[in-house]
């Protein structure tokens, strides 16, 4: 097991190296400037996404796909993915996880216009959508639409299950005893029950779930940095210093180093909001928009909300605490955030619980939808039922599995998948240009864009 361990790691810090940060840092900032900024729409893009576009044509509501869009990135990428950064890359790496989102905001915007602009309606009035579909139809390259949704199959087993179901096993035992063939049992069953009723019943039990632990883990947040208050600034600038200076980790993070701290903040950070993954855009295309950039703008705001709002809070709260507490084992990220929500008193267990429970539960039904849109493109709808059941077996053994080599095999699958949706992105980006400038530049958002066509089927590979 070790050597198995050993081989993931390398591979995953290979290519989590150089290469993948300048690509993927640099599809954010050339979409960002390229795009106006269109970060400066976010109050916009807040408003949109609670707003009913009425007379759209769609299977959910905006705010119906966004929910289950942070279903599937609110998850123990925002809680162990930021504390597991701290540990391995210093608190620097906070700081490129959070810039990892404010621009990465464009790059969402741009899979969620494309999405729509590509999506498809078959012929029993299904709508797809989604990165292959940009793809096939817009770069007309069928092999690179195989591929994601082959690395998109894999990845969903790492990023989008059993790392999910690994965190809470791992709490619950440490926090209650629980053993992890219970836990693995209750969510496999949970899992399937909310799964068998499609998209609609996902994002129906994601609009309800996704608001509650976001506020409930929000508010545990404030209430550590309230106690921590008196180390707020120093952790500000430690944050801040540490992401340009290995010298200026100190509090006993010298042995980190500036590319450390990049690689793991911006591994953790694509983890987190899944900007430039290709993931979200699936679901976004189910919405019910009467344009393009209607739906872009409401995509930018999941990686608002979860990295620049959610894994900012967490990773301040992270190193004010280790600067509160000098005690505390900031080793391993699992221990440094058990460690830090302890310091409330009485509740602070159970807020990281509930917490960690609701966020990976959540991530695990929002990516079975994923993964489901991946299957059915390779093989059609008759692969599905087979895959649920792999599926749902996969959240029991992720229960048990060694947390290391789920997140290597994790941060390696989604390195695989960002690379054919970040080329569709660059080659793709005058179109993205243009549906912006038709509808937000010229200040038509309420116009409508023309109708899906029906289509025969999904495409599949044996065509």
């Amino acid at each position: 097991m070790e050597t198995v361990e050993s081989v993931f790691a390398s591979v995953s810090s290979f290519l989590w190296g150089w290469p993948m940060i300048i690509l993927l840092l640099g599809t954010h900032l050339f979409l960002t400037v390229r795009l106006r900024f269109p970060q400066l729409r976010i109050l916009t893009a807040i408003k949109l996404s609670v707003t009913k576009d009425a007379g759209a044509h769609g299977d959910v509501s905006q705010f119906g796909a966004l929910a289950t869009s942070l279903a599937a990135t609110i998850g123990t990428g925002n809680i162990i993915g930021v504390a597991t950064a701290v540990a391995l890359g210093g608190p620097g790496a906070v700081f490129w996880c959070w810039l990892t989102g404010v621009l990465g905001m464009a790059t969402k915007y741009s899979e969620g216009l494309l999405a729509i602009k590509y999506r498809t309606r078959t012929e029993n009035g299904e709508i797809l959508g989604g990165p292959m579909y940009a793809l096939e139809k817009g770069l007309k390259s069928k092999k690179l639409a195989v591929l994601f949704c082959i690395f998109t199959a894999i990845a969903a087993f790492g990023i989008g299950n059993t790392v999910q179901a690994n965190s809470i096993s791992v709490l619950l035992h440490e926090s209650y005893g629980i053993s992890g063939y219970i836990t693995g049992g209750v969510l496999s069953i949970g899992v399937a029950l909310v799964i068998l009723f499609g998209v609609k019943g996902i994002a129906r039990v994601c609009s309800a779930l996704v608001p509650f632990m976001a506020v409930f883990y929000v508010a545990g947040c404030l209430v550590l940095l309230w106690l921590n208050a008196a180390y707020l600034k120093e952790a500000f600038y430690l944050i801040v210093s540490s992401a340009f200076s290995s010298q200026a980790a100190g509090g006993g993070f010298a042995g980190s180093t500036i590319m450390m701290a990049t690689r793991y903040g911006i591994a953790r950070g694509l983890f987190s909001n899944e900007s430039g993954l290709g993931s979200a855009p699936i679901v976004a295309a189910a919405a019910q928009t009467r344009n393009p950039v209607r739906q872009a703008l409401v995509s930018s705001t999941g990686t608002f909300w979860d990295t620049v709002i959610i894994c900012a809070l967490t990773g301040l709260v992270l190193v004010s605490s280790i600067l509160a507490y000098p005690d505390i084992d900031h080793t391993h990220g699992g221990t440094l955030t058990s460690a830090a929500f302890g310091k409330i008193p009485y509740i602070g267990t159970t807020i990281l619980t509930v917490g960690i429970v609701t966020f990976a539960f959540s991530t695990i039904l929002g990516w079975t939808y994923y993964a489901e849109k991946a299957i059915e493109y390779l093989g059609g709808k008759r692969m599905i039922r087979f895959y649920r059941v792999v599926w749902i077996i996969a959240v029991f053994f992720g229960s048990v599995l060694n947390l290391a080599l789920v997140w290597n095999i994790a941060d390696m699958m989604n390195a695989l998948m960002a690379v054919p949706n970040l080329i569709s992105l660059l080659l793709l980006s005058g179109v993205i240009v243009a549906e912006t400038r038709e509808y937000l530049w010229s200040d038509k958002l309420e116009n409508s864009a023309g109708e899906m066509q029906a289509e025969p089927s999904p495409v599949r590979t044996d065509e």
